[in-house]
């Protein structure tokens, strides 16, 4: 009989937690017993997984020693509550918040850098990066062999959703009163959101970057292991429900060699190459997919040494759900 892990996934409510648990049944983990942990709020309700509702608990009550591996799918504050309580009880963690120092749990994406794990002892602890991190790092590892990359700009639309289920509402609200020819009144949001295009996600600091920026630039040179790459972030919020949209200029040592390119993302497996004249959208192609989308490859206009992409993503499954169980997987399979 194959082994199995117990497994508990705090924030099991919300958008990553319930994609967690479908991505976890859909890839046939091997789980024995599931743990859906959330606040006392949402303690209670039901999430189907394997043909059953398993009820959610209270995360407060919870005793961590029953499992093996933990899913941090909530706010930060949380995994600032309860990743110590987690650690203390040997579990293995998979941070998707962003909270812990990655010398504590390092950045991992398994298509860039899965050789991490090998420089970690056990109790594992590892972060999954920002979404776009993900989708970026996912689309820029296979061209390491054929570029050298010294510079990446990147201007990221993120879907409503990287704001949580309260921005997809607040959404949702504002379109039927604009579409009803209501007054608009902002609530979650400061200003109207739908069907407008608002230039930050979240408040700036001094500099004038906000979080997800600067969780971007950090993240991206992490995974590629290239600590000295320059990196400028973009991020704005789209009125898009579900999936990432990048647009990224990466600059070469050399002049880009496009044949080379096309080739090396055609041969990636979690890459959707889109042939040329063509181009991906998150709602035609990416979303609900286990793949990132990749269209316009192009060399700069003025700029040889230039490349340029465009990149679609699901935030919530591939950008979210799916890494850390990828990562999960790489436990299991080798280290556990």
């Amino acid at each position: 009989m194959s082994q199995t892990f117990d497994i508990a996934i705090i924030g099991a409510t919300g958008t990553v937690g319930e994609t967690l648990v479908q991505v976890l049944e859909e890839r046939e983990f091997p789980i024995g017993t599931l743990h859906l942990l959330a606040s006392i709020e949402s303690a209670g309700a039901s999430v189907p997984f394997r043909g059953k509702n398993v009820r959610v608990r209270e995360v407060e009550q919870f005793d961590f020693s029953q499992v093996q591996i933990v899913f941090f799918a909530a706010a930060e504050a949380v995994t600032h509550s309860f990743a110590s309580r987690a650690q203390a009880a040997g579990c293995h963690l998979i941070d998707l918040s962003g909270t812990l120092p990655t010398e504590q749990a390092p950045m991992l994406v398994p298509e860039a850098n899965a050789d991490v794990l090998a420089t970690l002892k056990a109790p594992f602890q590892i972060s999954s990066p920002s979404p776009c991190a993900i989708a970026l790092a996912v689309a820029l590892a296979p061209l390491r062999d054929v570029v050298s990359i010294e510079r990446v700009t990147a201007t990221a639309c993120l879907a409503i959703s990287s704001v949580g289920r309260e921005g997809v509402s607040e959404l949702a609200r504002q379109t039927a009163e604009l579409l009803n020819v209501r007054p608009l009144e902002p609530r979650f949001f400061d200003r109207q959101v739908a069907f407008n295009v608002l230039a930050q996600v979240g408040k700036p600091d001094a500099s004038g970057y906000s979080r997800v920026e600067k969780r971007l630039v950090e993240e991206l040179k992490l995974v590629l292991a290239q600590p000295s790459l320059k990196v400028s972030a973009t991020c704005v919020l789209a009125p898009v429900f579900f999936g990432d949209s990048l647009s990224v200029s990466v600059q070469c040592a050399g002049p880009v060699d496009l044949v080379a390119v096309n080739a090396a993302l055609e041969a990636a497996d979690s890459i959707e190459l889109v042939e040329e004249g063509d181009y991906p959208t998150v709602v035609g192609d990416a979303v609900g997919q286990d793949v990132i989308y990749v269209g316009r490859v192009r060399v700069g206009f003025d700029e040889l040494s230039e490349l340029n992409l465009w990149i679609a993503s699901d935030n919530v499954r591939k950008g979210a759900a799916l890494n850390a169980v990828q990562i999960a997987e790489l436990l299991i399979k080798h280290y556990l």
